[in-house]
C-alpha cells in the first residue's frame, strides 16, 4: 500500500491563529483538493492526521468539525479523488493526551487502521510538531510553506544539526505532490 499522512490547517485549507471554527472558515488552499485527487489517482492512500484543540476549547462542536470534513471530502471527490480516513485530536496541551501531535496517538491509530508499517511514508506538515510526530513512526517528514510552513522553514534553520533540517521544503502542498509524483515515477 503506498499510504501517505497530510495535516490539515495550513496544508489543505488555510490556517488561523483564532482557529478554523466554521465550515465558512474553512477555506482550501488553491491547488489542495486537487494534489489530494491526484494522489488519490496515482494509487495512493490519502489520510489526514490533524490537531483540532478548537473543540477542546469549546471554539466549535464535533459538528461543525465533522461538516467541515464533509466538505473536504466532497471536494476531493468532485475531483476524482478520495481520502482514505480523516483523524483528528480534540484536545488542548493542557490535557496532556497521547494524540496530539507531536505525540504518537494519532499516527499509532493510522498504522492500526490501516495494518502498515509507517517507515518511509511521506508525512506533509506546515508545523514542527506534524515533522516531529512522522519522525517517531520513521515516516518521511516533508514541510509546506503554507500556513506555518515559513516560520518552522526559519525555525529549522536555526537548527541545522536537527533531523528535521534536511526535510524537503516545498511551497504547498500541489509543488510537493507534483515532486513525490514525478519522484515516484522515475523510480
Amino acid at each position: 500500500m503506498k499510504l501517505i499522512i497530510l495535516d490539515r490547517d495550513g496544508v489543505i485549507n488555510q490556517d488561523s491563529d483564532n482557529y478554523i471554527k466554521s465550515l465558512e472558515e474553512w477555506v482550501p488552499i488553491p491547488g489542495s483538493i486537487e494534489a489530494i485527487a491526484r494522489l488519490s489517482n496515482a494509487g495512493y492512500t490519502v489520510v489526514v492526521a490533524t490537531n483540532q484543540s478548537g473543540i477542546g476549547r469549546g471554539l466549535f462542536d464535533l459538528d461543525e468539525l465533522e461538516a467541515m470534513h464533509a466538505r473536504l471530502n466532497e471536494l476531493v471527490l468532485e475531483q476524482g479523488g478520495e481520502l482514505s480516513g480523516i483523524f483528528y485530536c480534540p484536545h488542548t496541551p493542557d490535557d496532556q493526551c497521547l494524540c496530539r501531535k507531536p505525540a504518537p496517538g494519532l499516527l499509532a491509530a493510522i498504522a492500526e487502521e490501516f495494518s502498515t508499517d509507517l517507515a518511509g511514508v511521506p508525512l506533509i506538515g506546515d508545523s514542527l510538531r506534524d515533522l516531529q510526530a512522522g519522525l517517531k513512526y520513521h515516516c518521511s517528514p516533508i514541510l509546506v510553506r503554507t500556513g506555518k510552513g515559513a516560520a518552522t522553514e526559519s525555525k529549522l534553520a536555526q537548527q541545522p544539526e536537527s533531523e528535521l533540517a534536511t526535510a524537503p521544503v516545498f511551497d504547498d502542498l500541489s509543488a510537493a505532490v507534483t515532486n513525490l509524483l514525478e519522484t515516484t515515477q522515475d523510480s
